[in-house]
């Protein structure tokens, strides 16, 4: 098979959980013999390379603004697609897939992976979130399938649009080293400091864990391990809203970096609004890394009783919560290290892969059948 993978960023992946989603499955694809394609955008990794790990990168342009930089791109990269006879189209994100009907044009196969239902994230504005509305209503109507990340979102999904959406996970993918020097880079003590990690947008947040932080005052850093993605106002009033309260930023991390921040920390948080299936919600239970999260239900899906929870959005039981996982982190850390082995059996990329395909297979197939009635009805 030929597939297209599109809405992502780019390749190699940095930051984005989308970004990394694709990275690993298309990766695993080509490991299967099939032909994978993903599209970069010259904003996000501007020296990519033509071939990696297998997969083909083709870099095209997009207009690289707050609200064009995904819609252009998509646009560009489903035409390029669809001239270079691609046997499955694969859009990433609802945004994205407000294009998915495209394929359908040239008798294309169309799928598209719902990550979130992105138009509630408040950097939007009300025209941007209705296009992103429309988008999902696109994702769950116009391609072959459709897959969302998060169960609970799948069973919304599929009962609010009257079709049927698999449910196919994220993976966890954990760095096998350390770098340790990233730990005297900052400041930082072993089991001294609580971590945030994720990019500074305000659904993800930060700024509530910001201001618990301020009210709890603790002996202890904060550190905020990511930064601006198309929100660089948030990001300066977050920063300007930490000065003198113990928190520090590292700017994004990676690799063996951020696999240190996550050994090292007494105490990972994330508070966020919106999410489908969270990355580094799973990379922190992978590390064996005690976990405070918002109860939102992807957030809750994936914890179960492996941690700890708070009342999304608000920051008075933000402080209960994260003062009393600072007190019971011998507890903590008993429940993550169970966590961490059964992260790594139920996520795991080489079986989210072979179900992906599994699906390339049955809507291709599907399409083929179609292809046959409608040559014999003629």
């Amino acid at each position: 098979m030929k597939v297209a993978f599109i809405g992502q960023k780019g390749l190699p992946a940095t930051y984005g959980g989308v970004e990394r989603h694709v990275e690993e499955l298309a990766v695993r694809l080509a490991a299967h013999g099939h032909q994978a394609c993903v599209y970069n955008r010259p904003s996000y990794n501007p020296s990519a390379p033509a071939q990696y790990r297998g997969v083909k990168v083709v870099t095209l342009p997009s207009v690289a603004t707050k609200h064009l930089d995904a819609i252009t791109h998509v646009a560009v990269c489903t035409a390029h697609a669809l001239r270079h006879d691609a046997d499955i189209v694969h859009y990433h994100a609802v945004g994205p897939a407000l294009l998915s009907w495209a394929p359908n044009l040239r008798g294309v196969c169309a799928l598209a992976t719902v990550h979130g239902r992105d138009w509630q994230r408040p950097k939007w504005g009300s025209l941007a979130s209705l296009a992103l509305h429309a988008g999902e209503w696109m994702a769950m109507h116009a391609p072959d399938e459709t897959v969302v990340v998060s169960r609970s979102l799948a069973d919304e999904l599929s009962s609010r649009y009257g079709r049927p959406a698999h449910y196919i996970p994220n993976g966890i993918t954990l760095a096998d080293g350390d770098d340790l020097s990233i730990l005297g880079e900052f400041g930082l003590e072993p089991g001294r400091y609580v971590l945030f990690a994720s990019r500074l947008v305000p659904e993800k947040g930060a700024h509530y864990l910001a201001e618990a932080w301020r009210r709890l005052g603790r002996d202890m850093t904060l550190v905020m391990a990511g930064d601006s993605s198309f929100s660089a106002d948030y990001v300066q009033s977050l920063r300007a809203s930490c000065e003198h309260d113990g928190v520090v930023f590292t700017g994004y991390v990676f690799g063996p970096r951020l696999a240190t921040l996550f050994r090292q920390a007494a105490l990972f948080v994330l508070p966020s609004d919106v999410e489908g299936l969270p990355l580094v919600l799973l990379e922190a239970l992978g590390y064996g890394t005690p976990v405070l999260a918002s109860d939102i239900p992807p957030n809750r899906e994936v914890l179960g009783d492996l941690g700890r929870t708070f009342a999304a959005g608000s920051v008075d039981d933000l402080q209960r919560q994260l003062g009393a996982a600072l007190d019971e982190l011998p507890a903590l850390r008993e429940q993550a290290s169970q966590a961490a082995s059964w992260i790594a059996g139920v996520y795991d990329w080489d079986l989210i892969a072979d179900q992906t395909i599994a699906l390339y297979e049955t809507a291709l197939e599907a399409r083929r059948a179609r292809r046959r009635r409608d040559t014999v009805s003629v």
